[in-house]
C-alpha cells in the first residue's frame, strides 16, 4: 500500500496546480519526438532489410545500433542543459585529438582513414564534433552580447575550420561539409549579419580554385560528374545514371517491398547507406518518399518548437544548430541521389545503414529531450 500511495503522489499536480507529472516528463523524453523517431527508425529498419537482399546479418549490426542509439537518447535526456553547457570545450578537444589520431593510425576502410575500431563498433570521430562544435559556439555566444563582434566571427569560423580540414583530409567531404554546417548554423541562428554571410560567400567564390588546386581526384571527378552526369555513365557518373533509373521506375506506388532491381542486382552502389532513398522511392513510388518526407519535416516542426520553447540563450542557440544541422543532413541527401547536387557521401538520418552516425545523430534528439524537458515552466 505504501508504494501505491507513493506512485499516486508522484503523479498527482505540482502545488502550482497547473501540470501534472506525466511518466514521459519524469523521464525527461519528448512523447511527439520520441513516436516520430520510432516511426522513422522503423522505417530504415525494413527498408533496410530490402535493400540489403535479406542480408540478416547486416540488419542484426543495424538493430545493435539502433538499440545503441535509444540507450544514448535515454541517458542524454537526463542530463541537464548547464552540464552541456560545462562539456562542449572538453568534447571539442577531445574530438580534435582523436581526429589527429585517425589521420596517423586510423582504421581504414573504402579507401579512407575514418573510424578508430574499438571491437564491437567502429569509432568515427568527426560525428563526435557534430556535438561538439555547436555547444563550444552556442557557450561561447551566450558570454557576449549578440550579434557576435567581427573578432568573434573569426575565431568561430577558425573553431569550425579546424575539425572540417582534419575531417576532409581523412577524406569525408561529406561529414566536413555537415561540420560546417553545424558551426555555420549556430553562427546564424546567433544574429550574424547579412552583409557578413555575403562577405563569407565572396570569400568562397574568390577562393574556388585554390579549393579546387586541393581536392582529391575523386572529388573533382565528383564535382564534374555532377555537371554533366552522362559523360561518363559506367565510370564517374555510373552512381547518379543509377540512382535516376531507381527514382524514375518507381513511378506513383513503387515496384513494391523486396522487388528493386537496382539493389537485388547490385546495379545501385552503396544502396545500404549514401543511395538508400533511391531505392526506397523504387520500391514505395512517389507516394512513398512523401510520406516519408512528412514524416522529417514533422521531426524538424517538433525540433523547432522545442527550440522556440528554450529559456536560455545557449539551449536556444545549442537547440537551433543540432536542428539545421539535421534538416541538412537529409535535405542534402535527397538532392544527392536526385542529381541535384554533387554525391558527398552524406548518409540519411536513421535510415541509412551505420553506427556512429546512427548513435550521433540520435544524441541530437537526447540532447534536444533534455532542453525541453529541463526547462522550469513560469506559472501564473
Amino acid at each position: 500500500m505504501k508504494i501505491v500511495t507513493n506512485i499516486q503522489q508522484h503523479f498527482k499536480p505540482k502545488q502550482s496546480g497547473s501540470e501534472y507529472r506525466t511518466l514521459w516528463q519524469c523521464l525527461h523524453l519528448d512523447l511527439p519526438l520520441l513516436l516520430l523517431l520510432l516511426a522513422l527508425s522503423f522505417i530504415g529498419f525494413i527498408i533496410l532489410y530490402s535493400v540489403s537482399n535479406q542480408n540478416l546479418s547486416l540488419v542484426i549490426n543495424q538493430a545493435w545500433h539502433i538499440g545503441l542509439a535509444y540507450v544514448v537518447i535515454f541517458l542524454l535526456a537526463q542530463i541537464p542543459p548547464n552540464t552541456y553547457y560545462r562539456l562542449g570545450l572538453p568534447l571539442y578537444s577531445i574530438g580534435i585529438v582523436l581526429l589527429a589520431y585517425v589521420l596517423i593510425a586510423g582504421h581504414v576502410g573504402l579507401g579512407a582513414k575514418r573510424w578508430i575500431n574499438l571491437g564491437f563498433i567502429n569509432f568515427q570521430p568527426s560525428e563526435l564534433m557534430k556535438l561538439a562544435i555547436p555547444m563550444v559556439l552556442a557557450r561561447w555566444f551566450t558570454q557576449t552580447t549578440l550579434p557576435p563582434r567581427r573578432q568573434l566571427l573569426v575565431l568561430s569560423c577558425l573553431i569550425i575550420a579546424i575539425p572540417a580540414l582534419l575531417t576532409i583530409k581523412q577524406p569525408d567531404l561529406g561529414t566536413g561539409i555537415i561540420l560546417i554546417i553545424a558551426g555555420l548554423s549556430t553562427l546564424l541562428l546567433a544574429g550574424m549579419r547579412l552583409r557578413t554571410i555575403l562577405y563569407f560567400i565572396l570569400c568562397l567564390i574568390l577562393i574556388a580554385p585554390l579549393l579546387w588546386h586541393f581536392m582529391h581526384d575523386y572529388q573533382k571527378q565528383r564535382i564534374l560528374t555532377f555537371l554533366s552526369p552522362e559523360r561518363d555513365p559506367l565510370g564517374t557518373g555510373y552512381h547518379i545514371v543509377q540512382s535516376k533509373i531507381a527514382i524514375g521506375s518507381g513511378g506513383l506506388t513503387g515496384m513494391g517491398f523486396l522487388h528493386s532491381p537496382q539493389a537485388n542486382l547490385n546495379f545501385l552502389p552503396e544502396h545500404t547507406t549514401d543511395f538508400i532513398f533511391a531505392v526506397f522511392i523504387q520500391e514505395f513510388g512517389l507516394i512513398g518518399a512523401i510520406l516519408l518526407i512528412a514524416i522529417f519535416l514533422l521531426i524538424i516542426w517538433r525540433c523547432f518548437f522545442i527550440t522556440l520553447k528554450a529559456q536560455e540563450t545557449f539551449s536556444r542557440l545549442l537547440a537551433g544548430s543540432l536542428t539545421l544541422t539535421f534538416f541538412f543532413s537529409f535535405f542534402i541527401n535527397m538532392c544527392m541521389v536526385c542529381g541535384l547536387v554533387p554525391v558527398v557521401g552524406v548518409p540519411l538520418p536513421l535510415i541509412s545503414y551505420g553506427g556512429t552516425a546512427m548513435v550521433t545523430m540520435l544524441a541530437n534528439f537526447g540532447i534536444l529531450m533534455s532542453i525541453h524537458r529541463h526547462r522550469k515552466l513560469i506559472t501564473t
